[in-house]
């Protein structure tokens, strides 16, 4: 990905997202002839000329200052993600590239044994993905809940099956904000990996095939995933409301541990316990044995 155009079209965004109103600056009334934030606010809010940060927002950020970055991060009002994003950016465009191998992340399509025990220890739907939103492996609560998606393999992308299978939208009641979010993930993943080939073909991929994906990656909206709280409906267990909690793993930086939790007590912690029981159990041979015959929905 192009760090400039990347650099330039952030910066526009989040100007001109910004009204005078939201930032302070003194409107006089009349008609104003640019949305947003007009440039020379910008660089009065961070405290420079408008010359220079006219040059930053046409994507030049090389030989900028962390004190410049978090100036101008204060003056449009950038959040924790947005923050983090700019300098992921800034790094980018004052790494030198003469006589360097661009950085390729690799395109793993399975975890070490390891992290596939952790998975299989937590008693609730969890998996293992990559930045690319790859799930690589789950456990058999996470593979229960998504057998859809799963089918007969055992891994998919998450992006794809969101904007590429018409079954997202009936297992995500709030698709809308479950997709949005995921474009902003994959956003923000690309800031700090603009190498990575793998993504790069994702990205044209579903900008080619899916209209939303293409408007929402337009917007450079960017987002930090730690928690969330998001409502699915199973196929054989109804209406479920999860919290999902994002865990790093520093032994495999690359990767991310999501486990799915509910309150206690509630009807998804049932809809779960008739989930467990509905899907297969891994016998000591390895194979995957039917927990009980017999169809039935979940206890309500």
């Amino acid at each position: 990905m192009d760090n400039r155009s990347e650099v330039r079209d952030f910066l526009t965004t989040r100007r001109e997202r910004l009204t005078p109103e939201q930032a302070g600056v003194p409107f006089f009334g009349g008609r104003r002839r640019v949305k947003g934030l007009r440039r020379e606010e910008v660089a009065m809010l961070a405290g420079m000329s408008t010359d220079y940060y006219t040059r930053l927002e046409r994507g030049n950020l090389t030989g900028v200052s962390h004190s410049v970055l978090d100036a101008l991060a204060r003056a449009l009002r950038l959040d924790e993600a947005e923050r983090t994003h700019l300098l992921d950016l800034a790094e980018t465009a004052n790494t030198p590239t003469a006589g360097r191998t661009p950085r390729r992340v690799p395109n793993r399509t399975t975890v070490r044994q390891g992290v596939q025990r952790i998975l299989d220890t937590i008693n609730a739907p969890a998996y293992a993905r990559n930045g690319r939103m790859d799930i690589l492996a789950v456990n058999r609560l996470g593979r229960a809940l998504y057998a859809d998606a799963l089918g007969t393999g055992d891994s998919f992308n998450l992006a794809r099956y969101l904007f590429l299978d018409a079954r997202a939208q009936d297992f995500y009641p709030a698709w809308p904000t479950v997709a949005a979010d995921c474009v902003a993930a994959l956003r923000t993943y690309a800031g700090r990996n603009p190498y990575d080939r793998a993504l790069t073909d994702l990205i044209g991929e579903l900008s080619t095939r899916s209209e939303p994906f293409r408007t929402w990656w337009a917007t450079h909206n960017v987002k930090l995933h730690h928690t969330a709280t998001k409502t699915m409906h199973h196929a054989i267990a109804g209406d479920l409301e999860l919290t999902g909690e994002a865990l790093q793993l520093p032994g495999d930086p690359d990767l991310t541990i999501i486990t799915y939790t509910c309150e206690p007590a509630s009807p998804t912690e049932q809809a779960l316990a008739f989930l467990a029981s509905w899907s297969p159990r891994t016998g000591e041979d390895g194979t995957d044995r039917p927990a009980r015959t017999g169809r039935g929905t979940a206890p309500r």
